[in-house]
């Protein structure tokens, strides 16, 4: 049977300009640019929202504690000595409450693969300073992210659109008018 499903995207949210960006879902999308209009329209639709970045799931490199722990040859790799060095976004989960954010954005690696990235925020120890029970890997030159410029345009709107709760339709069959009136009463 045929793949027809569209690529998935891993989604990245920054709520305001001092906080970091968090793993907070993903989207199905034939490429980057409409994963971005996808990942607003799903994870923006009412919260608050600065940046975007979406990366292809396959671009990902997500591994936890356990995985690393049962299977210890995750970290040998052979890397070629003439491979180019790029930067790493590294996320982590430190926690294991439930929530609705996967991983948090904690800093950047230099690292000619994933898995070297990965070991190299091990070794280093500067990313953490409790346990890790996610770890997160996505190159920078993967990610597709909303400008500064396209704040305004794309999460602005959100902003005015106000969170009813199905209680406030009290079961009623609906209707405009009486949807008119019902927020009339509670204006």
């Amino acid at each position: 049977m045929p793949d027809t499903e569209w690529p998935r995207y891993e989604v990245f949210k920054q709520d305001r300009p001092n906080r970091p960006h968090e793993a907070v879902g993903t989207v199905h999308a034939p490429d980057p640019e409409m994963a971005l209009l996808n990942a607003r329209d799903v994870f923006v639709r009412r919260p608050a929202c600065h940046s975007l970045w979406v990366a292809p799931q396959d671009q990902v490199l997500t591994m936890t504690a356990l995985e690393m722990e049962l299977n210890p040859a995750w970290a040998e790799e052979t890397v070629p000595e003439d491979a180019p060095v790029r930067t790493f976004h590294v996320f982590t989960r430190q926690h294991q409450r439930r929530t609705m954010v996967a991983a948090t954005h904690v800093g950047q690696i230099q690292a000619r693969t994933h898995r070297e990235a990965l070991r190299k925020a091990l070794e280093q120890g500067e990313f953490t300073d409790r346990p890790v029970y996610l770890w997160m890997i996505v190159p920078a030159d993967a990610i597709t992210g909303s400008r500064e410029e396209d704040v305004e345009s794309l999460f602005r709107p959100a902003e005015e659109k106000h969170y009813r709760d199905q209680s406030y339709y009290s079961g009623r069959v609906f209707d405009k008018k009486a949807l008119k009136r019902r927020e009339r009463e509670v204006a």
